[in-house]
């Protein structure tokens, strides 16, 4: 029994005293880049009164600064073995002492490389050379590399400088005091960022009082910013916290949502108070674009911040795209309503295109380009409602259309209603029929050239033109009926005087349609064209065959020319001012 006290007693004597050597060994290097005074001061002292002979991470004390932290290191091992062999043993409190002012003393160097590397350390620097360095291996968020150039070398070094220390810290314990430092300077490195992108943290309250243009300009600054946010700020700031503290899986997650959390927060919760505020379908658009820019960049964000404690950012972008997707279907809702309140009694001068179809059908077209998107947000749900006209037409109620090409189409129906309503406002049944297909023709036209052609199915295209060649059919019956009648009675064999006084009130009742239709107007020029070239064939050949075989214009001068019948027509259908082309034989024949 004396014989085993006595190896227990050599052994732990044999322990120790290697132990006192590795700390002499690790005080030697220490004491080289420390004032030896500190070792003997209090610890509160060492804490306040802290000065280094240089600094150690600098350029051409690398090899040293290795050499300092591996004496730490040495350092920590040996308390942990001094703790479990005699905890009470001087020396352990002589290490406490030198591990304490060995923390401070790197705490302070971490500070100063934080500081005085913020220009090669910002987030857009960091984010570009790890694309690079993505794109030459598979690694997510690793260290970029050096491509030689000054600031390439010095962004480089900064970083393993700072994950070297951040190691050592929290391997000694003391990865809390790292983090705090680092938290403080690359905080206020994301804010600064946001503010130099333009963006202000307003509360809802501030939001609520903006003048839409006010509100408009910061949400076009805000999609800037968030893009360059999400894609080197945030990204940037990702990539350096996960290298730095790569050691501690607990101090990484807190280290970049303690740096990023408030601001990134902040960012997704503007748009989605935005979407709150007061809503007309003017703002739509910029909605959508919000709408479109979050879910662009989804998959970066959700990759950025995909750890536990960064969710409350990805929690933010769900109920922000919900409140701009409500507020989406909110603004179409208000948009539907402005065209059923539309009461306006003012007549469209010649049948034109009424100002309503022009800004609903831009409208639409508009939200066409936004069809990926309205796609996510419209719900699968039906139309309550039906406009009176075409209720059943099954326009929008076609059991195989998308939400979207049905909500399209209901609003498109919510027009023509209005526009058939309007068009019982002439008293010129022949007018009220012009204006329909000047309408709905429209309508067709913004449709098959525009994207709206990719959502509206083909029946729906071909429904709606087979209608405007309806009106069409329905508009020369009324205006040119009777005149056709005529000149098919004279293809049969009848007397020359039955066919002068045939001629003679053709050329009355041609005169009087002109006059009648002198200041109506067919915008679209193919349109114009079809109709005047149908009303020709139909017209001239007849007359032109009558007018010659029975002579009436060469003997009694009776009635047009068929020349000028072709000339007349020519002119019809410009509107108010004509084309010109007829005027000097609208003079010369006094019609």
């Amino acid at each position: 029994s004396s014989s085993s006290k006595l190896k227990q007693h050599l052994h732990k004597s044999f322990s120790e005293s290697l132990m006192e050597d590795n700390i002499k060994d690790a005080e030697a290097i220490i004491l080289q880049w420390i004032s030896p005074e500190l070792l003997d001061s209090s610890s509160s002292s060492s804490s306040s009164s802290f000065c280094c002979i240089s600094s150690l991470f600098s350029t051409g004390n690398r090899d040293e600064a290795r050499r300092f932290i591996g004496a730490v290191n040495s350092l920590h091992s040996v308390m942990v073995k001094l703790v479990s062999v005699n905890p009470a043993s001087m020396k352990l409190v002589r290490a406490e002492n030198l591990m304490k002012i060995s923390m401070n003393h790197l705490s302070k160097e971490f500070y100063r490389i934080l500081k005085s590397n913020r220009r090669y350390l910002d987030p857009e620097s960091v984010s570009v050379r790890s694309r690079i360095s993505d794109s030459e291996s598979d690694g997510e968020f690793e260290i970029p590399k050096s491509k030689g150039g000054r600031g390439d070398e010095e962004d480089a070094d900064a970083m393993a400088d700072l994950k070297m220390i951040a190691d050592c810290m929290t391997s000694s314990g003391y990865g809390k005091e790292c983090f705090r430092i680092y938290k403080k300077i690359r905080k206020s490195i994301i804010v600064e960022a946001l503010d130099q992108l333009g963006f202000e943290n307003l509360s809802f309250l501030q939001i609520q009082k903006l003048e839409w243009e006010v509100m408009e300009k910061k949400i076009r600054i805000w999609l800037r910013a968030a893009r360059k946010a999400v894609t080197t700020l945030f990204y940037g700031e990702r990539i350096l916290s996960d290298h730095v503290f790569s050691s501690s899986a607990a101090i990484r997650e807190s280290s970049f949502a303690g740096i990023s959390l408030q601001s990134a927060l902040a960012m997704f919760s503007f748009p989605g108070n935005m979407a709150k505020c007061r809503k007309s379908p003017e703002k739509i658009f910029l909605t959508l674009d919000v709408y479109q820019s979050i879910t662009e960049l989804l998959p970066k964000i959700e990759e950025v911040f995909s750890s536990d404690s960064t969710s409350p950012v990805r929690s933010q972008i769900a109920v922000t795209l919900t409140n701009l997707g409500e507020g989406v279907i909110s603004m179409m809702d208000e948009f539907e309503s402005s065209i059923s309140k539309e009461s306006s009694k003012s007549l469209i001068s010649g049948g034109g295109i009424h100002q309503l179809t022009r800004y609903v059908m831009n409208f639409i077209v508009f939200l066409a380009d936004y069809s990926d998107t309205l796609s996510e947000i419209i719900p699968k749900t039906p139309l309550s409602h039906s406009p009176e006209e075409n209720s059943s037409s099954g326009d929008v109620n076609s059991s195989s259309s998308s939400p979207l090409e049905k909500r399209i189409a209901w609003l498109i129906l919510f027009l023509l209603c209005k526009i058939d309503a309007k068009s019982r406002l002439y008293n010129d049944v022949a007018l009220s029929y012009l204006f329909l297909i000047n309408n709905l023709n429209y309508v067709v036209v913004k449709v098959r050239t525009s994207s709206l052609k990719e959502i509206l199915s083909n029946d729906w295209l071909e429904k709606h033109e087979a209608k405007v060649k309806k009106y069409v059919a329905k508009f020369e019956e009324i205006v040119w009926g009777e005149m056709m009648v005529m000149v098919a009675m004279t293809s049969f064999p009848t007397a020359e005087e039955k066919a002068e006084e045939i001629i003679s009130r053709f050329s009355d009742r041609f005169e009087e349609a002109y006059k009648r239709q002198t200041g109506w107007v067919v915008p679209d020029p193919k349109l114009r064209d079809e109709i005047k070239v149908w009303v020709g064939m139909m017209l001239i050949p007849s007359y032109s065959e009558v007018y010659k075989k029975y002579r009436v214009g060469s003997r009694n001068n009776i009635g047009f020319a068929p020349e000028d019948i072709g000339n007349y027509l020519s002119d019809l259908y410009f509107g108010s001012g004509g084309s010109g082309t007829a005027s000097s034989i609208h003079s010369s024949n006094s019609i």
